[in-house]
């Protein structure tokens, strides 16, 4: 079947349920738009719908109600870059070289490759809009950032973490970018980003195009520093930069919430929202100031409070309301949903699938494999998740866990089962030659 026929009918299978009848003939929607949040070093229980009750989320709320939430989710990585090259692309973060954080002084040597193609890229060569208003971190040349990799809107910051107020980064650099340009606003980073995409949404509306658009919204909350809302005053040095509390991390994420809500109804006041598949996640597991209950450890490790996040996503008439799912699910299944529910081929092999018949009921649940790997200086951790165990390599000692009776891996099985941990570290092994050779 030619590529062009395959991508309709993939497309027509994935929208069954928006066809209806008028007059005798079927009627068909317009094509899906895509909205993609994603938080930054978010806990796994910081929102409502995970179980928090120091923090006011009603926007996110909202999605879990009207949509389904995860509960077997994960990110691709334990920290910001890797996760983000995965989302991007569709496939391992090994693949492009981009297994850790980037920082300013890879300028030029560390970056997603331009060779990549990236679901901002496929979609609009599909005839899509795209935007992208927050955090980019895969690199920190802006001739090679956002509008060179398919993005035809740009506002935010190439690197991991600055000041919400001047936004700058720790050392002075200055990082807020508009398109390829540097540019001063005043204003809280949070709620410009949340203004822009809003503005971009409504622009598609006023211009009569009729384009879908994919909106790709990564806000830096809730990183260090933290600095809650309503005080400009509170400019960060790098002597301050990583004071604060839980109250303020508090506030971020219900100023992030707020914004999320804004989002949402642009979507009802422009008749959008069946149209689109909202989806909300998180690039890693939380920080020291997280709720990452019931999970083990945080960021930077392959516990599960490291790499296990929230996911909730909404797509009024197509995804079930206030389902839960169990489906085991990581950040490039996200890519490969949004192309096929697109009617668009890839363009190489993902290493994501497409999730939306089960996340619908239409197909059962699926037992995967997952692998994860850090490779630092001060860390050397390995993981991987098949159905319930869990195998973990923490330097040179091996563990494994029963996920379905111990989610904090509080109990090490791997003396009682060591055919299970055989078959997991031969996994991992023909993982890693697969995906990184040179890494061997």
């Amino acid at each position: 079947m030619p590529g062009r026929w395959r991508s309709l009918f993939i497309f027509c299978l994935l929208c069954a349920p928006l066809f209806s009848e008028a007059q005798g003939q079927p009627v068909v929607a317009r094509r899906p738009n895509f909205v993609v949040i994603l938080a930054d070093d978010m806990g796994y229980g910081d929102i409502g719908p995970y179980g928090v009750t120091d923090i006011r989320t009603p926007s996110l709320d909202r999605l879990a109600r009207e949509g389904v939430k995860l509960t077997n989710a994960y990110s691709n990585g334990p920290s910001c870059t890797p996760t983000r090259a995965a989302l991007m692309t569709g496939r391992w973060q090994q693949r492009v070289g981009l297994e850790r954080a980037t920082t300013p002084s890879d300028k030029g040597a560390v970056e997603l490759p331009l060779t990549e193609p990236t679901v901002a890229r496929m979609l609009k060569d599909a005839g899509y809009r795209t935007g992208m208003f927050g955090k980019w971190h895969l690199g920190y040349d802006i001739a090679r950032g956002p509008l060179a990799h398919g993005f035809e809107e740009f506002f935010g910051i190439l690197t991991g973490n600055v000041d919400m107020y001047s936004h700058r980064y720790r050392t002075g650099l200055a990082d807020l970018y508009d398109g390829t340009q540097l540019v001063e606003r005043e204003g809280y980073l949070t709620d410009l980003l949340t203004e822009r995409a809003v503005a971009f949404i409504d622009r598609g509306v006023n211009d009569g195009g009729g384009e879908p658009f994919f909106l790709y919204l990564p806000y830096n909350a809730v990183h260090w520093p933290f600095q809650p809302p309503g005080n400009p005053q509170d400019v960060r040095t790098p002597a301050t930069w990583f004071d604060g509390g839980r109250a303020d991390y508090a506030r971020m994420l219900e100023a992030m919430d707020a914004g999320i809500g804004r989002i949402l109804a642009a979507l009802d006041r422009r008749n959008l929202s069946r149209d689109t598949l909202v989806i909300f996640t998180n690039d890693n597991g939380g920080e020291r100031l997280s709720r990452n209950a019931p999970l083990f450890h945080r960021k930077g490790t392959l516990w599960e409070g490291g790499i296990r996040v929230p996911y909730l996503l909404r797509w009024p008439g197509t995804a079930p309301a206030g389902k839960v799912s169990a489906q085991m699910t990581i950040t490039m299944d996200l890519t490969a949903t949004i192309l096929a529910a697109a009617g668009v081929e890839p363009r190489r092999p993902l290493d994501g699938i497409n999730l939306l018949p089960i996340w619908q009921g239409r197909a059962p649940l699926t037992e995967r494999a997952f692998y994860w790997r850090i490779n630092s200086p001060d860390r050397r951790q390995k993981a991987v998740r098949r159905g319930d165990w869990k195998y973990v390599v923490d330097g040179s000692i091996e563990m494994l866990f029963d996920l379905r009776r111990d989610v904090g891996e509080r109990t090490d099985l791997s003396y009682r089962r060591p055919a299970v941990v055989k078959e997991l570290r031969d996994l991992l092994a023909q993982w890693e030659k697969e995906v990184a050779p040179a890494a061997q």
